[in-house]
């Protein structure tokens, strides 16, 4: 078994992207905090050979729930957050056009989009998250790229590559 600290070098950007696209820029951090702890108590006792990357994303959406939960407690804020545009265009920094364009998704074509397409897990398993077929998985990951294609606006290369 692996060292965790190689666990998080190597899964950390992913878990963090994935906490992005679900929560929005204002929570992954903390979300991506609370997953690493939780995986972290829980590393000892994961078997051989466990797919590492679907485990990680597992409890980064149990922890997504924790936030979303918690922030329907709190009160509403009256200011809306500026939000925090991309410095570099590179998917590590966060582009806030992108993030409307993802919050105008349902949730769950949110989360599969966010599950296959910035975690890479298959759509069983996406499926086992959310709760549905695979079937079903697929359809809202491929309906949310449809609707994030009408939403976001292409950049010059995406548009000559058309």
């Amino acid at each position: 078994m692996q060292p965790f600290e190689q666990i998080v070098t190597a899964y950390g950007p992913m878990v963090l992207r994935v906490c992005r696209a679900v929560l929005g820029p204002e929570d992954a951090d903390d979300a991506w905090s609370e997953t690493f702890v939780a995986a972290m108590r829980a590393y000892p006792g994961l078997p051989a050979g466990a797919n590492v990357e679907a485990w990680l994303v597992t409890i980064a959406h149990r922890k997504a729930i924790d936030v979303t939960r918690a922030a329907a407690r709190r009160p509403t804020p009256v200011e809306a957050l500026p939000e925090r545009p991309s410095r570099t265009g590179r998917p590590e920094d966060w582009d806030g056009d992108l993030w409307q364009a993802l919050r105008g998704l349902p949730d769950k074509q949110r989360q599969a989009v966010a599950y296959h397409y910035l975690a890479g897990l298959p759509y069983k398993e996406i499926a086992g998250l959310l709760g549905g077929s695979t079937d079903a998985a697929r359809r809202a990951a491929a309906d949310g790229v449809k609707n994030l294609r009408s939403t976001y606006p292409a950049t010059d290369h995406e548009e000559m590559a058309r």
